[in-house]
């Protein structure tokens, strides 16, 4: 079997991908895969990382705040549709599959227009656009959360999968995780991050944290700060006269997340739909601090996924004032009783089928 995948710009559309490939790839002893995606997203790194061949097409999102520059975006749109027939041409593919990013527009049309299976994965608890835009031109859709269901036309094609995660998430063993990263097994380990681009308002609310944490002994902490945040952030620290000791670990990304997420007691975080599909699976109690400022608010409804069944603490990040977020991990840390508790609640939200789920619907010609 021949299959693109396509879909980009940050991890949370391209994890979902890399699963999706490497289950098929897992179960198929003659597949081939390309990813098509652009240069500017996160696919440029991560993909080849995991060992996938990419190929890139032009193309960029619609501008809401000036429609003028969107000239620009519909020729993008027609180049890359150009480039994406090229490629398809070239490499035959047996299915497209996309999960979402506007390169996934240009590359999913071309392909039905030309016959080609196409499929999508959603996921998110609200569809994104570009979803919602090709949802005409695919066989089924794939939704990591029921209800993102509401905003397609077609609910024959629905297929309630839950989110694509990676193997290593499913075999991430505490114990093991910390005698790999040198952590005491007594200690209290804290673990934030924004998303793969880094959140701003967790950072800063976590100076505090780190203020208070470091050198503190029977606590450590891993604090992703995001590419753009890392080098201000670390000046700022060393202007307050606290340069990380050793149980604070501030880094720009965080490439071993399977560890760190498997070894961590609380995790603090914002809630796209694959970093609570993460935490779900690891069985993670966790502070989530949906973005205000995506599409439809997703990030709250995901996060209400757990929250609702007991298994995260939903904080608005209009609440995240001085002190609020070292408050809530002392509380929850002296309660361990409790997060033993949310931790058994968010388990049981944990997709555990999800690529076994689009692998047969992807093969089922029937």
């Amino acid at each position: 079997m021949r299959v693109i995948m396509t879909g980009g710009g940050t991890g949370g559309h391209i994890y979902p991908a890399i699963a999706i490939a490497n289950k098929i790839m897992e179960r198929t002893n003659d597949s081939e895969i390309l990813f098509v995606g652009t240069r500017r997203g996160m696919e440029s790194r991560l993909v080849p990382e995991n060992g996938y061949e990419i190929r890139y097409i032009t193309v960029s999102g619609l501008n809401r705040k000036n429609m003028i520059k969107n000239i620009k975006v519909f020729r993008d749109y027609r180049k890359g549709k150009a480039q994406a027939r090229a490629i398809i041409e070239e490499f035959k593919p047996d299915v497209v599959i996309g999960t979402g990013g506007y390169v996934s527009g240009p590359v999913v049309r071309t392909a039905a227009a030309m016959g080609i299976r196409c499929f999508l994965q959603e996921q998110n608890a609200v569809a994104g656009v570009a979803n919602r835009m090709l949802e005409r031109y695919v066989e089924k859709i794939f939704l990591g959360f029921e209800e993102g269901g509401k905003y397609f036309k077609h609910k024959d094609k629905l297929v309630v999968s839950g989110n694509p995660v990676r193997s290593e998430f499913f075999n991430a063993d505490p114990k093991a995780a910390r005698e790999k990263l040198g952590i005491d097994p007594d200690k209290f380990v804290v673990l934030s991050f924004g998303g793969s681009l880094g959140a701003g308002k967790i950072n800063r609310a976590m100076m505090d944290v780190v203020k208070a944490y470091n050198g503190k002994e029977g606590i450590e902490v891993f604090f992703g700060t995001g590419k753009s945040y890392y080098a201000p952030i670390m000046t700022e620290l060393h202007d307050m006269g606290e340069d990380p000791k050793d149980n604070v670990h501030v880094l720009e990304y965080i490439n071993n997340m399977q560890d760190v997420l498997a070894a961590c007691d609380l995790v603090i975080s914002r809630s796209g739909a694959l970093t609570v599909s993460e935490i779900s699976l690891c069985g993670k109690p966790s502070i989530l601090i949906p973005s205000p400022n995506v599409t439809g608010d997703h990030q709250t409804f995901n996060a209400r996924a757990i929250s609702d069944k007991g298994g995260a603490i939903l904080l608005e990040e209009k609440n995240l004032t001085e002190g609020v977020l070292l408050e809530e991990i002392e509380r929850l840390r002296s309660n361990p009783a409790f997060m033993e508790g949310m931790a058994e609640q968010t388990k049981r939200c944990a997709p555990l089928d999800a690529t076994d789920i689009i692998f047969y619907s992807i093969t089922d010609r029937g």
